[in-house]
C-alpha cells in the first residue's frame, strides 16, 4: 500500500491523456487517418531531438517550442494535402512523414554523444516520472484545447464525418483542417514529453477502436472510451510496478490485450444476438 502515494500523479497524468486523446481519436477513426498520431509525435521527437542536438535541455522551454514549431509544419502539410489532392491517400503522406521524421530523429541523435536514452524516452516515455507541475500544466492546456473543440465542436464532427457536407455549407476545410492538427499538435507536443510516442498513439486509438465495436453514437463511443482508458491506465500501471516493467511498454500492451478481450466479447454477444433474431 506505501506505493500508491507514489502512483497517485502517473495515474492523474493518465487520466488527463484518456480525457483528450479518447475524444480526438473519434475524430482520427472518422477521418481514416489512424497514424496521424504517429507522423505528428513523431515531428514533434524530431524537434525535440534538434533541440538536443543544438545544446539545449530535452525538458526545457525552448525544446518545447521548437517540437510544437515542427508539429505545427506537420499540421500544415496534412491541412493541405487533403485539398490540394484526391490521388494521393492523405494516409500514404502521413506514412511517409513519419518514416522520414524517425530516421531523420535517428540521424540526429547520431550526433548527440551520450543522449541516446532521450530516443527511448520519447519511444516509450516514462510517465511514472511525470512531476505534479507538469500535471497541472498539461491539465490547463488540455482544458483550453478540450473547451475550443467543444465551442466548435459542429464544423469539426461534420468535416470529420461528412467533408463533402461541411464544403457544401461554405466551410473552409483546409482552415478548418490547420486548426484541427495544429491543436493536435499541441496535445501530442506535450502527450510525447510525458508518455512517449507509442503510448500517447494508444491513448488516441484503441479506446475509439474499443468503442466502436459496441457504440455507433459520438456520446456513447466517448463514454466507453473514457472508461476504457481509466481502466486500462490504472491496470497497466499496477501491474508495471508489480511485475517491474516500463511502464509506458506496460499499459501499451493492457491496451492491446483488454483490445483482444472486448473484439471476443462483441464476437460473442453478436452471435447471441444473431441467434435470437433467428428464433424469434
Amino acid at each position: 500500500m506505501e506505493i500508491l502515494p507514489f502512483l497517485v500523479l502517473p495515474f492523474l497524468a493518465s487520466l488527463i491523456l484518456t480525457g483528450i486523446h479518447a475524444y480526438l481519436g473519434v475524430h482520427v477513426v472518422e477521418r481514416g487517418v489512424i497514424f496521424v498520431d504517429l507522423a505528428l509525435a513523431q515531428i514533434a521527437a524530431l524537434g525535440a531531438t534538434i533541440a538536443i542536438l543544438v545544446g539545449m535541455d530535452p525538458h526545457g522551454t525552448g525544446a518545447y517550442w521548437i517540437s510544437l514549431v515542427f508539429t505545427f509544419m506537420g499540421a500544415l502539410i496534412f491541412s493541405f494535402v487533403r485539398s490540394a489532392t484526391q490521388r494521393i491517400p492523405l494516409e500514404a503522406i502521413i506514412g511517409i512523414t513519419y518514416a522520414v521524421a524517425s530516421a531523420a530523429a535517428i540521424l540526429a541523435m547520431s550526433k548527440a554523444t551520450g543522449e541516446t536514452e532521450h530516443l527511448k524516452d520519447m519511444l516509450v516515455g516514462n510517465i511514472l516520472a511525470v512531476s505534479r507541475g507538469e500535471v497541472i500544466k498539461t491539465a490547463i492546456l488540455y482544458g483550453i484545447i478540450g473547451s475550443f473543440h467543444y465551442v466548435f465542436r459542429k464544423k469539426f464532427l461534420l468535416i470529420s464525418i461528412d467533408p463533402k457536407a461541411a464544403e457544401a455549407q461554405g466551410i473552409s476545410i483546409r482552415l478548418w483542417d490547420f486548426l484541427f492538427y495544429a491543436s493536435f499538435g499541441f496535445v501530442v507536443t506535450s502527450s510525447v514529453a510525458i508518455a512517449g510516442v507509442l503510448l500517447v498513439f494508444c491513448y488516441l486509438i484503441v479506446p475509439s477502436v474499443g468503442a466502436m465495436l459496441f457504440a455507433d453514437r459520438i456520446g456513447s463511443r466517448l463514454a466507453i472510451g473514457w472508461t476504457m482508458g481509466t481502466l486500462v491506465s490504472a491496470l497497466g500501471i499496477f501491474l508495471s510496478v508489480q511485475m517491474d516493467l516500463p511502464t509506458g511498454a506496460a499499459i501499451v500492451c493492457t491496451f492491446g490485450g483488454v483490445l483482444v478481450l472486448m473484439a471476443i466479447v462483441h464476437r460473442l454477444t453478436f452471435k447471441y444476438r444473431t441467434k435470437i433474431s433467428a428464433a424469434a
